[in-house]
């Protein structure tokens, strides 16, 4: 079966990316990754230079993900974004679909002694591949990045850190407030470990000797290893968890750790950068199962305090799922925030 439709009007290429940063990763996993370079219509049959939006997966995401049609009745995001694009409701860009999966499920793209130096691999090597091979217009103002969940955390983290590659970029139900996010699912997980004598490594090994996702307990405390890994790993890269596994009472220190990587704590550190941003669109659903929600409105809170502008801030009817419809949107808006008229090479 093809990936695209009939009449799918853009191309999806895809490349592999032979990682020197990502090479002897602590997990061991693969250093050649995967890259799907979508160009728009028209690409081929110009010379003309186009803006670029990378595109963050959430956590477990891999890039087929991107070509799964949700329903008989919806859409992926690329078919429709293509389709925008096919009919000119919007400028037409270069998509990037990064991958950065890892044995735990994620990377949070950032670099951390428990997973690898994704944030360094997105920032470091892809872009610049990116802007060798193909023609894009190569600046800060011409370039966002976009992602849902984990991937709207990478988005907003890594235009707060490199504001020198990344001009915009759009969260949906994004990671943020931490509190909210995170400390709910800590209690329950605690009550999970019961099972395995409060410890994670336990079930672990339990998860991987059968098929995942078939016990309630697996996708709470596989994101709670997982970015246990990206944000609290010991020195030599063993996950620490920020709660005690047993009463689920939470351990300040690592705690802290992972408040350090909260867009709404980092913004206040970040004006200057945030400030910087063409184009910021927030966005959530109102009955988010990890209250982002709640995250939502806190970051555009700390990013209005910022002093950032046109930031776009929406909440929507809905939860953290089936909620691809989003992206689209969000694309079309970048994409007049951040083209320019056509360039060609000289």
């Amino acid at each position: 079966m093809p990936l695209w439709p009939p009449g799918f009007a853009g191309r999806v290429n895809e490349h592999a990316i032979h990682s020197e940063l990502l090479r002897d990763n602590p997990l061991g996993d693969p250093h050649s990754r995967p890259l799907w370079v979508y160009t728009p219509p028209g690409y081929d049959d110009s010379q003309r230079r186009y803006p670029v939006v990378y595109m963050l997966l959430g956590f477990t995401g891999t890039l087929p993900a991107w070509s799964n049609q949700p329903s008989a009745y919806r859409k992926s995001v690329p078919v429709a974004i293509d389709e925008v694009f096919a009919r000119g409701e919007a400028p037409p860009m270069i998509l990037v679909f990064v991958d950065a999966f890892t044995t735990y499920g994620g990377s949070q793209y950032v670099d951390s002694a428990g997973t690898g130096r994704y944030h360094s691999y997105l920032c470091q090597e892809v872009v610049p591949w990116v802007d060798t091979n193909y023609r894009t217009l190569a600046a800060r103002e011409h370039r966002a990045i976009a992602g849902k969940s984990s991937g709207g955390l990478g988005a907003a983290v890594t235009s707060m850190l490199r504001p020198d590659l990344f001009g915009a970029f759009a969260t949906h139900s994004g990671d943020a407030l931490s509190e909210a996010q995170y400390i709910p699912h800590f209690l329950m997980a605690a009550r999970h470990l019961r099972a395995y004598n409060g410890d994670i490594f336990a079930w672990w090994k339990d998860f991987q000797s059968r098929i995942a996702f078939t016990k309630e307990e697996d996708m709470r405390l596989l994101e709670i290893l997982g970015v246990s890994a990206c944000f609290s790993p010991d020195t030599d890269g063993t996950p620490l968890l920020p709660f005690d596994p047993v009463t689920g009472a939470l351990q300040p220190e690592t705690w802290q750790r992972w408040l350090n990587w909260d867009p709404v704590r980092m913004a206040p550190n970040h004006t200057e950068a945030l400030r910087s941003m063409r184009a910021i669109w927030i966005d959530a659903g109102t009955s988010d199962e990890w209250f982002l929600d709640l995250g939502a409105l806190a970051l555009n809170k700390a990013i209005g305090e910022a002093g950032a502008e046109n930031v776009h801030f929406e909440l929507f009817d809905g939860g953290h799922f089936a909620i691809e419809y989003r992206q689209p949107m969000a694309l079309a808006w970048l994409a007049n925030q951040i083209s320019e008229q056509p360039q060609t090479v000289h």
